[in-house]
């Protein structure tokens, strides 16, 4: 398998067209997921009650249920993206997940660790959730460095996640095996699912979903220079130890806030920055901007698949997620050439 590095760029006015399908097809899917459910809705009903704010059974499925889960799935859709955009930059490893920081484990030991300690509601769990994938993240870092000639080009990074991440997995398993009363509160949230979560659960998140968005655009441009190597970066007047450390804490925000909110959802922050770079190219400005409106239009169309699937019940948007992400991890892997980050 070689890696490539795509040739040319895109012109600037058909990216900017682009960027405006990607925006219509974002409002097509949020307008999907007002609509369909265990009780459809036509849009002229959804679109009344929007209007109106009435207290009909309409009106509370769309205010209650539906805006909200629409809500977070945007939110968590982007961030889940926008990570997966900047572990495939800083690691240079196209096949990179934001998952490789241990985020995911690192908030599945604390909501564990949570429950045994007592801590009960969505909120506590939240907080915790944070806690630990942060805590995760900053172990991951210290152990795999992140000065020095490629210290996060090297693989280090990636095998000292990949270290994390088996422990603390292997801690949570061993502790829910052993304590059914953790067991039957943690599968809840471990399934990666966007149903039943309130808008405080997002607005509970969103300081650190709004501070990733913001270091990430901070560190776009330093990042993008150091393609071209650290060499390369130092003469430009960018810093690579301190970039790539704004980097693992934008994806440690993005990726921790989603994932407390959610649950662990997966290949969204594989497949996404992949999608972006096939339609504008490497430039990371470009791939950040699609990769922002791709996540969630990815999200919630899966979300709405799992509710048409099973309807009137419905899927996990996780499981829908899984199954749409791992055929395309499949082709990347077989695949001759792949973009490099």
């Amino acid at each position: 398998m070689s890696v490539a590095t795509p040739t040319g760029l895109r012109r600037p006015h058909l990216l900017a067209a682009g960027l405006l399908a990607c925006a219509v097809a974002l409002l097509a899917s949020i307008a999907a997921s007002l609509v369909v459910g265990a009780l459809p809705l036509t849009p002229g009903t959804v679109l009344r009650e929007l209007v109106a704010h009435g207290d009909s059974q309409a009106g509370l499925i769309v205010w209650e249920v539906r805006l909200p889960r629409t809500a977070i799935a945007i939110c968590v859709g982007a961030a889940l993206a926008l990570a997966g955009v900047l572990m495939q930059a800083l690691t240079r490893n196209p096949l990179a997940d934001p998952g490789l920081l241990g985020v995911n484990a690192g908030a599945a030991a604390a909501v564990v660790a949570g429950i045994l300690a007592g801590v009960a509601g969505q909120r506590g769990h939240l907080l915790l959730a944070l806690l630990g994938a942060g805590v995760a993240a900053g172990l991951v870092t210290v152990i795999g460095g992140t000065r020095g000639p490629g210290t996060a080009e090297d693989g280090r990074l990636v095998l000292a996640g990949a270290a994390v991440g088996a422990c603390l997995t292997g801690a949570v398993a061993g502790v829910t095996l052993l304590d059914q009363t953790a067991f039957d509160r943690y599968r809840f949230w471990a399934v990666g699912s966007l149903a039943d979560q309130p808008l405080s659960a997002l607005l509970t998140a969103a300081p650190a979903l709004v501070a990733g968005l913001v270091v990430t655009v901070a560190v776009i441009r330093p990042l993008d220079v150091l393609r071209f190597g650290d060499d390369g970066g130092t003469a430009l007047g960018v810093n690579p130890g301190r970039t790539r450390l704004l980097a693992l804490v934008a994806t440690t925000l993005l990726c921790g806030g989603a994932t407390a909110v959610a649950g662990p959802i997966g290949f969204l922050g594989l497949a996404v920055p992949h999608a972006a770079r096939a339609i504008c190219g490497p430039r990371l400005g470009w791939v950040v901007a699609y990769s922002g409106l791709l996540g969630p239009i990815l999200l919630i169309t899966a979300d709405v698949l799992g509710r048409l699937l099973a309807r009137p019940g419905e899927i996990e948007v996780a499981i829908v997620m899984g199954a749409i992400g791992a055929p395309v991890f499949i082709a990347l892997v077989r695949a001759r050439r792949i973009p490099r980050p």
